[in-house]
């Protein structure tokens, strides 16, 4: 089966292992990206295995309105069975890529995060409605996804997997020194310092929970906020800022912790869409304690008899605060949490299993099994 993507995000290097996965698995694999998105350029990684194009893309860095304009061209040259069209539906770069596979006959599939019921104004409707009516799957990326579109009339094929998985082989639990180790019980937060993301509310917490110490990592508009909270709340010995750091050495920050922190607060047009940094702790054995804003309760598998984590109701400092008390002195229970969350990566979340249930969906399409 040769198969045609187009993906933006496939600019970084570390997602490219997923495609390497992919064409180990028996397909004729082409994937188009852009020289540069939204200021991050071409990295060559992972590209054993498969075909990569650079094409041209205009208006960079404009997600509802950049697109390709030698796309169609490559699709005319290859002539794939498929195209996957790594965009939500309602955006130009999608329309065009679909009318792109319906004139060489190919399939098509769409990938989304989008979790909330967004109504947009045309022409993005119109693009929306013409995408959902003609398109041939739809892979989304949260439980969440898959209810909008069927709320807005797609009636095909959808499979819910996320678009990249966690490099396993990398992203491993600690050795048995650091885990003897004498330090303090640490909890982190990785991410961007915007107010959705409730880093505030774990500062809170904090104040509740003594003995306990917080490493943030990230950058963003609420820094002066957090600094701010810190000295009025008495953390400053308990607290560090950190800078961000490249993906690649995110597995040593996850492995210096005794549980991963994502406290999301969902915002009229934003709910959490997947936590990537839940599952890359989780692949470290490191509990998570998440709210209960979207996607990442179900990472946790937070209503199952083995759950991989701690759920709190958003915003909800004392409630927080709980689940930080409760790991703090509770050994037993965070060594349970940590196999669990190992386990359930291996099982769901890893790329190597993420590259399997795409392929399986792609064929599933291709082969005639999704609407005529």
């Amino acid at each position: 089966m040769r198969v045609l993507m187009l993906s933006k995000a496939l600019v970084v290097g570390a997602y490219q292992l997923k495609l390497e996965r992919l064409a180990a698995l028996g397909l004729d694999l082409h994937v188009a990206v852009p020289p540069n998105w939204a200021g991050q350029s071409l990295e060559r990684v992972h590209t054993a295995g498969y075909t990569l194009h650079v094409t041209p893309i205009v208006l960079d860095g404009n997600f509802h309105l950049h697109f390709y304009p030698r796309f169609e061209a490559l699709a005319q040259k290859l002539r794939p069975d498929l195209i996957h069209i790594d965009e939500e539906p309602y955006n130009l770069s999608t329309w065009l890529a679909w009318r792109a596979a319906r004139a060489v006959g190919a399939r098509s599939v769409f990938f989304s995060w989008q979790n909330l019921a967004r109504r947009y104004p045309p022409p993005f409707a119109w693009m929306e409605r013409a995408v959902l009516a003609g398109v041939d799957g739809a892979l989304v990326g949260n439980l969440e996804a898959e209810t909008v579109w069927r709320s807005k009339g797609f009636t095909g094929p959808i499979a819910v997997v996320p678009q990249f998985g966690v490099d396993v082989e990398r992203s491993t639990p600690p050795g048995a020194v650091q885990v003897g180790s004498q330090r303090p019980f640490t909890i982190g937060y990785a991410g961007r310092f915007v107010p959705e993301k409730g880093v505030d509310v774990l500062l809170l917490a904090l104040q509740q929970a003594p003995e306990i110490r917080l490493r943030l990592i990230g950058s963003g508009p609420e820094r002066r906020l957090y600094e701010h909270l810190i000295e009025t709340c008495g953390l400053r010995e308990r607290v560090t800022i950190e800078n961000p750091r490249p993906s690649t050495e995110m597995a040593g920050f996850y492995r210096e912790l005794d549980a991963l922190i994502l406290p999301s607060r969902t915002r009229p047009n934003w709910k959490e869409q997947f936590g990537r940094v839940v599952t890359e702790a989780m692949s470290c054995g490191v509990p998570a304690v998440v709210s209960d804003s979207g996607e990442p309760q179900h990472l946790i598998a937070a209503d199952s008899e083995s759950p991989a984590g701690l759920r709190f109701p958003e915003d909800d400092v004392e409630a927080l605060a709980a689940c930080l008390l409760k790991l703090r002195d509770d050994p037993a229970l965070r060594a349970r949490l940590a196999a669990a969350a190992r386990a359930r990566v291996l099982a769901t979340y890893s790329m190597q299993g993420v590259a399997e249930a795409t392929a399986r969906f792609y064929r599933q399409v291709v082969g005639g099994s999704g609407r005529p």
